[in-house]
């Protein structure tokens, strides 16, 4: 008890900001395991299409930085924790709008997900920018650490409550035997919670960057070896939220099994998590980093090989570890980037983040592409055994990259403190 109050306590002792965004986030983690696990299980069990799950993914990804642009123009004139709250909103009217069409159809899936992009835009064009205003180098590893607990915490209960329903549902023939009025009891239950996450952003003290320019042609050397990291994280990122959906429902069970599997592995991750983030320090992002790279790696390879119940469910144990390991070691170098490049070039840092997003488009787009390409030219089969290999090794480069990036900071940030000094000499 004494260390559950002192853990506490350490929480309230950082500026007031920080952990308000930390609870919206910790509610709103809730609400992401459904968008991103029972949408896609929700078009398969509706149109046995591999193809329609990866239409709805690109282009939820495509309204993405559609959004991160207008939202540039918007907080010149609104807060940005109104965009938030509504970018939240927004992601239950995107189910709200798939569960009521009666036939799924292509359009009415595209349509759907670009109202789905439109909402995570807002939401993560202004996270990402709240996040990087309320905290700082030193702290960011127990910001995402505790950020990345919620999730994986969320990831334990949410697709295990939700998989065990919809899975009882269809079993026992609930609401007489229709299982998408179990999925409409899900979206109402979204709703709610993001209701309640908009209300708590509301009470932070946020302010808006200043009105100036955010869309450039060039930047600094180090921002673009940034762009190509952010293009690789892309590339796994349409999988990240497909491939387990997808695997599960062609090789092992139903939304069940999926739930399952999530939770199971989500417990000790969050524990290893909230570990990390409270005990490590800024020098060990590279190797949090290339562990989830790695493990990604792995499971992919393990799909290759065995393309089975088994081989799916070894990568989607891995993946439940990974995912947060790449978080958590991703956006505080992302954001310890921005925070060198922007006092350099002397720009908004939202130019950072808004171009951030198109390198991730770019990403995306390539890797779902590459699903596409495969599935339509061999088979829907060959593409879900052999894409997430081909996308594990080439995730691999992020390593380099990111040891690149991480040696170019500290040499001058180095170079910086000598000029200071002899400035003041």
């Amino acid at each position: 008890m004494s260390r559950y109050l002192n853990e506490i306590k350490h929480f309230r002792s950082y500026p007031h900001n920080m952990p308000v965004l930390l609870l919206t986030n910790m509610l709103y983690a809730f609400v992401l395991p459904v968008v991103e696990l029972f949408v896609g299980t929700y078009i398969l069990r509706n149109s046995t299409e591999l193809s329609f799950v990866v239409g709805y993914q690109l282009a939820v990804y495509t309204g993405i930085p559609l959004t991160f642009l207008i939202n540039g123009f918007l907080m010149r004139k609104i807060k940005m924790k109104y965009l938030y709250s509504f970018g939240m909103i927004l992601s239950g009217v995107s189910m709200a709008v798939m569960m009521s069409l009666k036939t799924l159809s292509l359009g009415g899936i595209v349509l759907a997900g670009l109202i789905m992009g439109i909402s995570y835009g807002f939401f993560w064009a202004n996270r990402d920018f709240l996040a990087l205003s309320s905290t700082e180098n030193s702290n960011r590893n127990y910001y995402y650490g505790l950020e990345s607990f919620f999730n994986t915490f969320a990831s334990v209960v949410v697709p295990f409550s939700i998989g065990a329903f919809l899975g009882s549902s269809a079993d026992n023939g609930w609401f007489s035997g229709n299982l998408n009025t179990a999925y409409r009891i899900v979206t109402v239950a979204v709703f709610i919670v993001t209701i309640a996450a908009s209300f708590t952003i509301c009470h932070g003290r946020f302010e808006n960057p200043a009105s100036e320019r955010f869309i450039f042609a060039r930047y600094d050397r180090l921002w673009n070896k940034m762009m190509g990291l952010a293009g690789l994280k892309g590339i796994a990122q349409g999988y990240i939220v497909t491939a387990p959906s997808m695997l599960i429902m062609t090789l092992v069970g139903n939304e069940t099994t999926l739930g399952t599997l999530q939770s199971a592995g989500a417990i000790v991750s969050a524990i290893i998590l909230y570990l990390l983030g409270r005990l490590t320090l800024p020098r060990h992002r590279i190797h949090i980093f290339a562990s989830g790279l790695i493990l990604f790696a792995f499971g992919g390879l393990m799909n290759a090989v065995l393309f089975s119940a088994a081989g799916a469910i070894i990568f989607i144990m891995c993946l439940v570890f990974a995912r947060p390991l790449l978080d958590m070691g991703y956006f505080p170098i992302q954001m310890r980037v921005i925070d060198h490049v922007s006092k350099k070039e002397h720009r908004n840092s939202y130019s950072y983040i808004f171009i951030h997003e198109t390198g991730l488009y770019l990403g995306r787009f390539f890797g779902c592409g590459l699903f596409i390409l495969f599935a339509f030219l061999v088979s829907d089969e060959f593409a879900l055994r052999y894409v997430l290999l081909i996308i594990g090794a080439l995730q691999l480069l992020s390593i380099r990259i990111t040891k690149d990036l991480e040696k170019a900071l500290d040499s001058e940030a180095s170079a910086a403190t000598q000029s200071s000094g002899s400035e003041t000499e």
